[in-house]
C-alpha cells in the first residue's frame, strides 16, 4: 500500500503564495492535516531551475520536506496558451514581473497573442502538478489540467493569478467571476489534489 498522511498530521506547503495557501487550505479542511506554508515556516524559496512542471514541483517539494523535516506538497502550476506555444507555461509568475503584478502578466499575454501567428486562436488550459514529498526522499506526482479559453479582458474579483482571463470549457465566466467553491470543484489543482487526495490523505 502507498505511504499516507495520517490525522494529525502536519504537512508543509512548499510555496509562498498566499492564493495557493487559502485554496489548499479549502482543500484540507475535514481531513484531520494540518497545512503550515513554508513562509511561516520561514523557509527560503528554491530556484525553479527544472524544465517542466513535475521537475520543479519535485524540486519545491524536497527543499521544503529536506528544510523542515516534515512532509511537504507542492505545486507547479501554469497558465498555458496555444497561440504562444504554450507560453507562458513554466513561466507563468515570471511573467508578471519581481512585484508578481498579474495585471502586467495578463496584458502581456494578450499582447504576445495580438502579435502571434494566430492572434484568433484562443484556446488555453491551466496545469497543476502537485508533489508530496517526505524527509526520506519518498515522492509521489500527481497532474492535472483543465482546458479553456483566453478572454479579455479580465473581470472578476475572486481567485489569483491568471484566472480573471480564463474561461473553462462548458461555462461563460472567468474563474475569478466563480465562488471558492465552484472553482475548486473543477480546477487544474481540484484535479491533482484529487488525485493526491485517493492516494495520499488518510482514509475515512
Amino acid at each position: 500500500m502507498s505511504r499516507r498522511l495520517e490525522r494529525g498530521d502536519r504537512l508543509v506547503l512548499a510555496s509562498h503564495n498566499a492564493g495557493k495557501l487559502a485554496e489548499f487550505e479549502q482543500l484540507l479542511a475535514g481531513t484531520g492535516v494540518e497545512l503550515v506554508s513554508a513562509a511561516r515556516l520561514g523557509l527560503p524559496e528554491p530556484e525553479e531551475t527544472a524544465d517542466s512542471f513535475a521537475g520543479n514541483a519535485a524540486l519545491k517539494a524536497h527543499a521544503a520536506a529536506a528544510a523542515s523535516g516534515l512532509p511537504a506538497l507542492s505545486d507547479d502550476s501554469g497558465f498555458c496558451v496555444r497561440a504562444l506555444v504554450g507560453a507562458p507555461g513554466l513561466y507563468s509568475a515570471r511573467w508578471a514581473g519581481p512585484g508578481r503584478d498579474f495585471s502586467v502578466a495578463m496584458q502581456r499575454v494578450r499582447d504576445a497573442v495580438a502579435a502571434s501567428a494566430d492572434p484568433a486562436d484562443t484556446r488555453a488550459w491551466f496545469i497543476s502538478v502537485l508533489c508530496l514529498a517526505w524527509p526520506d526522499a519518498e515522492a509521489r506526482s500527481f497532474e492535472g489540467r483543465i482546458d479553456g479559453s483566453f478572454a479579455w479582458p479580465p473581470r472578476g474579483g475572486n481567485g489569483h493569478g491568471y484566472d480573471p482571463v480564463f474561461v473553462p470549457d462548458g461555462d461563460t465566466r472567468r474563474f475569478a467571476e466563480m465562488d471558492d467553491a465552484e472553482k475548486n470543484a473543477i480546477s487544474h489543482r481540484a484535479r491533482s489534489f484529487a488525485l493526491f487526495a485517493a492516494g495520499c490523505l488518510p482514509e475515512r
